[in-house]
């Protein structure tokens, strides 16, 4: 009999930073952590015994967002200095600087083959860049107000972004067209993102509550009010079946998103939490908030989960195959207003470098950041072993055919149990029935001698 799933459990915490933390990353290989603060600092922590910290000194503001990249060869980072930075994760911590954009920028997100980053602002744009070429790409305008996030698809076809002018909009990145459109009347969305396959996207609100799209519907598939103030940030689980969230009401929740119910509660900041990330194998999570503390947990109650989907994740990539454009385009054309203003292109690549305060948004400032994977070679080698592949629009028929297969299989097996187990207690309760009924009738035969 397998052992019951126990609680998430604090391990360790980080202390270094001087002020609010608002950004938390596991490093892809799980063992490192990068942190963002107000106190303009970044940190990156080991989780050896006795490992020192390092400190990343560059930003001239506090550093809002920090992600590595999908190889852990970089970190990015975004500031309210209007900077970009990309660091490399060692204890000389180098790093190279873009003015990305006119105002405050928010997030950054590297997409899931590390070629690409988009960037969110103030200035009401999402920018993305290229990573191998080391150079600004487009912008993305349609939010009528600040835009605090933006993420990446798991396969890098669409980006989700939230704004506060309470909309959430989905972007192709092929015609860098707005696809979609999700709009909350009473908060905006502080964070999104996108489920491990793809088809859902879920909201973190200022208005104390978590929402989850399916995209291929547009449809509202949960609504959480489970925090009494605004929910900061959020992240899934691996598996896709668990959310956490983090809130200024001090809290971090834990959703079971198969039965759509709160199954944790967990208190260990003081203050706000701004900040909460799965590690990249789900086993860890780590969150942070005003009280400047870094908190370390071991997640416990996936553990019987993670076994089943190592085991299933032998036969397949993914639990769902991720949603085709045509799902995700309004089924009507998007009322466009006035003249379409989404695309801001640059072509130039020369790298001179501005004079002090000269806004650009072209290349990077430092090309010696480019790792060894994206040297020319790599690139050709890319394209080739992209072009083996079978193309997307082939593809996702048959994967969604056999993925759905399967889980019915799935199900079918459980029915199969279910009737079995069910045919057992039928059979142990008939069972029972009869002998009730023969010791009635001796106590009923016993009853009439005496008598």
């Amino acid at each position: 009999m397998a052992s019951a799933p126990e609680d998430p459990v604090l391990e360790r915490y980080f202390k270094g930073h001087k002020a609010a933390i608002t950004s938390v990353d596991f490093s892809p290989n799980g063992k490192q952590l990068a942190t963002a603060s107000w106190d303009t600092f970044l940190m990156l922590w080991n989780f050896k015994p006795q490992a020192r910290a390092y400190r990343y000194v560059g930003h001239k503001d506090v550093v809002t967002s920090v992600q590595f990249s999908p190889h852990g060869n970089l970190l990015a980072s975004a500031s309210r200095d209007r900077t970009v930075r990309l660091w490399i994760p060692d204890k000389r911590g180098k790093s190279s600087e873009f003015k990305a954009h006119t105002a405050p920028v928010r997030s950054v997100d590297f997409s899931a083959d590390g070629q690409f980053l988009a960037t969110a602002s103030e200035d009401k744009s999402i920018k993305v860049w290229n990573m191998y070429r080391q150079r600004f790409l487009y912008s993305l305008y349609r939010h009528t107000h600040w835009v605090r996030c933006a993420k990446f698809s798991p396969d890098g076809r669409l980006i989700v972004s939230c704004s506060e002018d309470k909309t959430i909009k989905i972007w192709d990145t092929t015609n860098k067209q707005c696809v979609n459109n999700f709009s909350d009347s009473v908060g905006f969305a502080s964070f999104v993102d996108f489920n491990p396959s793809g088809t859902c996207i879920a909201s973190a609100g200022s208005d104390h509550t978590v929402k989850i799209w399916d995209i291929r519907v547009n449809k509202l598939l949960q609504h959480y009010q489970v925090h009494s103030g605004g929910v900061n940030c959020l992240s899934f689980h691996p598996s896709g079946n668990y959310l956490i969230t983090a809130s200024s009401d001090g809290t971090l929740k834990i959703l079971d998103l198969l039965e759509g119910r709160l199954i944790y509660t967990l208190q260990g900041h003081m203050g706000p939490v701004f900040t909460v990330s799965f590690s990249k194998g789900g086993e860890l999570f780590t969150s942070g908030g005003a009280d400047t503390q870094v908190l370390l947990w071991r997640t416990n109650f996936d553990e019987l989960h993670r076994k089943d989907l190592n085991k299933r994740n032998l036969k397949r990539l993914h639990f769902d195959s991720p949603p085709h454009l045509l799902d995700i385009y309004p089924r009507t054309p998007h009322p466009h207003e006035g003249k379409i203003e989404t695309v801001e292109t640059t072509e130039t690549t020369s790298r001179t470098l501005p004079d002090k305060g000269e806004e650009t948004c072209g290349s990077f400032l430092n090309p010696s950041l480019m790792s060894p994977e994206c040297s020319p070679t790599t690139m050709k080698k890319n394209a080739e072993d992209m072009s083996d592949h079978p193309s997307e629009s082939q593809r996702s028929i048959p994967l969604a055919v056999t993925d759905a297969l399967e889980h019915i299989m799935e199900q079918l097996n459980v029915l199969t149990q279910t009737v079995s187990i069910l045919e057992q207690r039928l059979t142990l309760t008939e069972d029972k029935l009869k002998d009730c009924l023969e010791n009635q009738q001796k106590l009923f035969s016993a009853v009439q001698q005496k008598s």
